[in-house]
């Protein structure tokens, strides 16, 4: 809100291995189930973030968020994985990948 305020260009970013909570904010990686493995899932999370700019949180609410960029954890077991999948279902659903 600070640099829109400054007049700065923003984009929100959303993530698609982390699990969120009720209000928005990431689960914490020392809770479990913070961090997302299954790449169906994970698809899923970030095609619905994009799609209808909404968030599942890990009790089930729906969260709005803005997507602007969506970020995945290259420390992540399956981050190369998650990213390949992503792309080829963004491709597969018509949503393009630009740089800004």
């Amino acid at each position: 809100d600070a640099a829109k305020a400054a007049g700065l260009r923003t984009a929100s970013e959303v993530f698609a291995d982390r699990a969120y909570r009720n209000d928005g904010s990431l689960v914490p990686r020392s809770q479990p189930g913070a961090l997302i493995s299954d790449t169906k899932q994970a698809v899923r999370q970030a095609l619905q973030m994009i799609q209808t700019g909404t968030v599942t949180s890990h009790n089930g609410a729906t969260v709005p968020v803005i997507a602007d960029t969506i970020c995945l954890h290259g420390d992540g077991e399956h981050a190369v994985r998650f990213a390949q999948t992503i792309h080829a279902s963004f491709k597969q659903h018509g949503i393009e990948i630009k740089a800004s």
